[in-house]
């Protein structure tokens, strides 16, 4: 596996940021951002430590100024044209069986409700920008992406049992831990905890209970790999080294672990994200536009495209089905109204409590009639995003609605409108028509478009919804598939004929592996 070293730089570094990071990150979008404005050339970064842009020879969408500012805060504010309009006051259960309440925010059926945390969690394993500021222009090589960027699960494992030993079971002195801490919260599994605060490598992945739960599944996983490589169950992935010897037995159920994530990420998740046609495409004829010599993020990527999914949250869930004398949990996402309770009526993390815990059928399709499928990729993006609880919030700072937040993010990066990558790209644009909601808005933004925005009605438009168009799925295929090829320690790079070795739901190998199959083998599926 990759050293460690420089992963516990990167959470070293975190740390040394600790409370100030809210006031690197405190919001300043008027009046400076003319001023900000950078006079360095537009130029593609090929450090791993640093974001990047994708296109660097494309200018920036708009001019940054206090009237584009007030339009993007216009577009993205609470009952806006993004919004969805969802009736909460029908209650979470409501919400999601009543057909008439989901009119203005449609269902996509060919996504299960767990495609949006398993896309959250790849997105946390990958970035993490705790530096730029909203609203005011910065060089993507100014700005240190914390995570490590490739699919390597530093996002759980951090610097591993020697750097981050908070993490991991103790062992006696001058012994290696092989295996994660993994606590319970009264009837099933949550994470390690001092009071209320969870005790991982990446604390975003605490901001709601189904990213939580799903943290803790890959917490399992590896302890479960480990049992079985102990008692030599399973072939080891290499026969090189001391197979009894506790660092390697780590190594290898590390790998093990992650080469099966890998795989679910290219086999099942991405497809769903671009189509399967678009996956071959990129494998077959290569990336065209994401070409860095290292894994690195492109700010195009991290701050539009790959933010798509914002767009795919329902406004509410069931948790589970047996959290409050045998009934189901329902609830919306994120409720201000839940902020200084103990255990909140919503899904928001940092709470430990019997009942905050997660039935997976309903996030994925078990074959059993209980899955719930994800919104469309569109326009429409579900009430609650709008007012975002400060501690879902990374940096703790306003705006607390999410898409004011996404739509300043293209100021900060400076980035291109959505219509000069579709040209660049020559695959067909939005027309100005298309966007027409937007001539409202001045600064010409229905023809230069902020790219998350163009991203979300391009799917609207040219996809129904169901999957990303040409100019997203694009971004998202050559981002998601070059952090792959380009990782000497993923599966493509390492062993190209490598085949998911774990048994399936069935107990058997099939050298096939889905998140289905994940969940089973971490043990976290049983009716709950």
């Amino acid at each position: 596996m990759k050293p460690t070293n420089r992963l516990s730089s990167r959470r070293k570094f975190l740390a040394a940021l600790g409370t100030g990071a809210a006031a690197l990150c405190a919001p300043s979008v008027f009046g400076t951002a003319a001023r900000a404005q950078q006079s360095n050339p537009r130029r593609f970064v090929i450090r791993e430590d640093r974001f990047g842009r994708m296109f660097p020879q494309l200018p920036p969408f708009a001019a940054p100024s206090a009237r584009l500012s007030e339009a993007l805060l216009e577009m993205g504010k609470p009952g806006g044209i993004l919004d969805a309009k969802d009736d909460l006051a029908a209650g979470p259960v409501q919400l999601i069986v009543d057909p008439d309440l989901n009119l203005n925010n449609p269902n996509n059926d060919l996504h299960t409700a767990g495609t949006t945390f398993m896309g959250q969690f790849m997105d946390h394993d990958v970035t993490f920008d705790l530096t730029s500021r909203l609203g005011v222009p910065t060089p993507p090589e100014r700005s240190p992406n914390i995570r490590d960027p490739a699919f390597d699960l530093d996002s759980v494992y951090g610097g591993g049992p020697i750097a981050d030993r908070e993490l991991y079971e103790p062992v006696a002195r001058g012994r290696y831990a092989t295996k994660f801490k993994i606590e319970s919260g009264g009837r099933f599994e949550d994470l390690p905890r001092v009071g209320s605060r969870a005790v991982i490598a990446d604390p975003r992945n605490d901001e709601n209970i189904i990213i939580a739960g799903l943290h803790a599944a890959f917490l399992l996983f590896h302890n479960k790999v480990v049992d079985l490589m102990s008692n030599n169950s399973i072939r080891l992935v290499s026969a090189a080294g001391n197979r009894n010897d506790p660092s390697e037995i780590f190594r290898r159920a590390r790998q093990l672990t992650t080469w099966h994530y890998q795989w679910m990420i290219l086999n099942e998740v991405l497809p769903l994200f671009i189509g399967q046609a678009m996956v071959k495409d990129i494998l077959r004829n290569g990336r065209k536009f994401y070409r860095p010599e290292v894994t690195q993020i492109p700010v195009e990527f991290q701050a539009a495209a790959y933010r798509f999914g914002h767009s795919m949250v329902r406004p509410s869930y069931r948790a589970n089905f047996t959290s409050l004398a045998g009934e189901p949990f329902f609830a919306i996402i994120f409720d201000p109204s839940q902020e200084n309770s103990s255990d909140p009526d919503d899904l928001r993390g940092g709470f430990r409590a019997s009942r905050r815990f997660i039935g997976w059928q309903t996030f994925f399709n078990f074959g059993d009639g209980n899955m719930r499928p994800n919104k469309l990729i569109d326009t429409k993006i579900s009430t609650p995003l709008f007012n975002l609880p400060l501690a879902a919030i990374a940096s703790g700072d306003p705006p607390t609605s999410l898409p004011q937040r996404n739509l300043l993010r293209h100021v900060t990066w400076q980035l291109p409108s959505g219509q000069s990558i579709a040209n660049r790209m020559r695959v067909p644009a939005l027309s100005g028509n298309d966007l027409s909601e937007l001539k409202d808005f001045g600064n010409n933004l229905h023809e230069s478009t902020p790219l998350w925005y163009y991203i979300l009605k391009e799917a609207e438009v040219m996809e129904k919804g169901l999957r990303l168009g040409p100019v997203g799925g694009r971004i998202v295929g050559e981002v998601i598939i070059g952090l792959l090829q380009l990782d000497r320690n993923c599966f493509l790079a390492d062993e190209p004929n490598w085949k998911p070795m774990l048994p399936t739901r069935s107990g058997k190998v099939t050298g096939n592996f889905r998140m289905v199959d994940f969940l089973t083998f971490a043990g976290v599926t049983q009716m709950r």
